[in-house]
């Protein structure tokens, strides 16, 4: 518990992302089944979509996405962290689901292909980014016309980023706010990309 609070102090400072022998706190089971299932009715799924679970950690929302996709839709599980990414593929293994592929990478690195995914999410990661602006802006690249990044935060989570913030920093990328679920105390924000230059030429008039 008090390597836990350290971590906790630590990453209020810095941009740290939780590390991977801290997985079992993001595993915790208490109303998980609940939350997982308001995110994915957040992030409007259907069969043949293209996911990116960025931050992806253990997998615990990973698989779910995964299993709602097929039978011709993928999953992208990103995370900048090798045992997080081991975790989440022993997930995968153990629960017989094969349509992800797993990627260690930082993001605003410019891995990602352009213009290749339906939908993004970011569940309690984006303050962990250092450079938060490039990570925005690689996602806003990797989705398709009219594609959407959801991002969930939790105010008790040490890296907390509220929706000003979030909205400062991801309007003048491009995107625009599709809808917001919740409270300051625990959200999900949606954020649609434009479906053309048009579109997005008018928005921001």
């Amino acid at each position: 518990m008090l390597i836990f609070i350290g971590w906790g102090l630590a990453t209020r400072r810095h941009a740290i992302p939780c590390p991977s022998w801290l997985a079992w706190v993001l595993e915790s089971p208490f109303g998980e089944d609940r939350r997982v299932a308001s995110t994915l009715t957040r992030l409007d799924l259907r069969p043949g979509m293209r996911v990116l679970d960025a931050g992806c950690g253990p997998g615990r929302l990973t698989i779910p996405i995964a299993r709602q996709v097929v039978p011709l839709g993928r999953v992208t599980a990103l995370d900048i962290q090798q045992g997080m990414l081991r975790r989440a593929q022993d997930r995968a293994q153990i629960t017989h689901v094969t349509n992800v592929d797993f990627v260690q990478a930082e993001l605003g690195a410019g891995t990602l292909e352009r213009g290749s995914y339906d939908r993004a999410l970011l569940v309690t990661v984006l303050g962990e980014i250092p450079d938060r602006e490039a990570a925005l802006q690689e996602i806003f690249d990797a989705l398709k016309p009219g594609g959407m990044l959801s991002v969930t935060e939790i105010m008790l989570d040490p890296h907390y980023q509220s929706r000003r913030t979030i909205l400062r920093l991801a309007t003048p990328i491009g995107f625009r706010e599709r809808g917001f679920f919740g409270s300051p105390l625990t959200f999900t924000l949606n954020l649609g990309k434009p479906a053309s230059e048009a579109e997005l030429g008018r928005k921001a008039a």
